[in-house]
């Protein structure tokens, strides 16, 4: 049996909570310039932020399934503790996937100490995760010195690196936002502007004018004065001498929230994380292709961007296990099916014997049955009858025998 170190007591402040860095300047009137410096500051643009929580929450939620052997002598076993608890917190395996897959989406590496090891073979058993805004790796002299948080690590061996986008040479996989900072800058400018502009209108409300005679500076402070006494606070209709008239003005929302720039570039920090982000989170992306049911795009979303991810979370949970076991997400929660859908797709499997009744009745939430641990043929389902000069089939499923005169022997 495994089992590992626990988390030293004079250890615990080390992983104290830290406020992530937010962007500094957030009442800046500068939109020009977004500082995206801290990784944090780009989930202010609302595609980022729901294309980062869609990917991260898919993975972290999907359900844990643990294996070990292939092929026939495959078996699943029920999860280790650590891997339901990969951080040792009490917080659980899905918050500790979302920290891990928020890291990876932001800055392109997952790091952490390690806090428990297996004691026979020394493998990480546990891991407390860094935030990896305050991550820092140099080699020297061949070796990787590690900051963690504004902390030196002493012992390398005890740093857990995970990272994607992998660049030749470099310890500290590369950032998506630090790539795509012009976009992301953008959008969240926009969005400033849009929202400046009912803050601090450079339009004016209306315009009142008179045709009959110049009015002076003094004089039109006047009028506007007691114009705006008559209709401050009442819904009453304003009467206006001779000469006088009132004009509205307003200005078109598109126009003043720049809502097809914010669209554009809404989609496109969407597609910064793959194929089909941007579609299922309703942005237009420019193209034709249609999908007729949510089943079409949760396999598109899967197929082309989320099954890499997946897959490094499989390989990541599957380094805490002991050896020889491994980690699987269980990719068909994913796939949500109509009800009509979903009982076609059992009936198939059902004859096909490849699954149980109780089995189907599992997923429905359904109490099991006595006669259900079995394929339907060997349970004496009743099979299609055997045409004349065919082959028949037993109860079982085995094909039986046919003499001479068409009787089975």
């Amino acid at each position: 049996m495994s089992v590992w170190w626990p988390r030293p007591k004079e250890k615990r402040a080390t992983y104290a909570m830290v406020t992530p860095p937010m962007y500094a300047q957030s009442m800046a009137t500068d939109y020009s310039a977004v500082d995206l410096s801290a990784p944090t500051a780009s989930l202010q643009a609302v595609a980022c932020w729901s294309s980062i929580d869609l990917l991260a929450s898919l993975a972290s939620e999907l359900p844990v399934d643990v294996f070990r052997g292939k092929g026939k002598s495959k078996e699943q076993l029920d999860p280790p503790s650590n891997v339901l608890d990969p951080g040792g917190d009490g917080h659980g395996v899905e918050d500790w996937m979302w920290q891990g897959m928020i890291s990876w989406l932001l800055t392109g590496n997952l790091v952490g100490e390690i806090i428990g090891r297996d004691v026979r073979s020394g493998f990480p058993m546990q891991v407390a995760l860094t935030d990896p805004g305050q991550v820092s790796a140099d080699r020297v002299d061949g070796r990787i010195d590690w900051t963690l948080g504004g902390r030196p690590v002493p012992d390398a061996s005890n740093v857990y690196h995970r990272r994607v986008y992998p660049w030749p040479g470099a310890v500290l996989g590369l950032s998506p936002i630090q790539y795509h900072a012009t976009t992301l800058g953008l959008s969240i400018a926009v969005e400033r502007f849009g929202a400046s502009y009912f803050t601090n209108n450079a339009t004016p409300s209306g315009l009142l004018t008179n045709d009959d005679e110049e009015i002076s500076e003094p004089r039109a402070k006047t009028v506007k004065s007691k114009f705006m006494n008559a209709i401050r606070g009442t819904r009453e209709p304003a009467v206006l001498g001779k000469g006088w008239k009132y004009q509205a003005l307003s200005i078109a929302p598109e126009e003043s929230q720049f809502l097809e720039t914010n669209q554009f570039t809404a989609a496109q920090c969407a597609r910064i994380y793959g194929p089909g982000v941007p579609e299922v989170l309703g942005y237009d992306s420019g193209g034709s292709l249609t999908y007729a049911t949510v089943e079409g795009r949760s396999l598109h979303l899967l197929v082309y961007t989320l099954n890499k991810w997946l897959n490094r979370c499989d390989r990541l949970l599957s380094s805490l296990t002991p050896r020889g076991q491994y980690v699987k997400l269980n990719r068909n929660a994913l796939l949500s099916t109509t009800t009509i859908e979903r009982f076609r797709a059992y009936t198939m499997a059902l004859q096909g014997q490849w699954t149980t009744p109780n089995e189907v009745r599992e997923k429905e939430d359904m109490k099991p049955v006595e006669w259900g641990d079995e394929p339907l043929s060997a349970i004496g389902a009743p099979e299609p009858d055997a045409g004349e000069g065919d082959v028949g089939k037993t109860a079982t499923g085995t094909p039986a025998a046919v003499g001479a005169g068409g009787g089975a022997a």
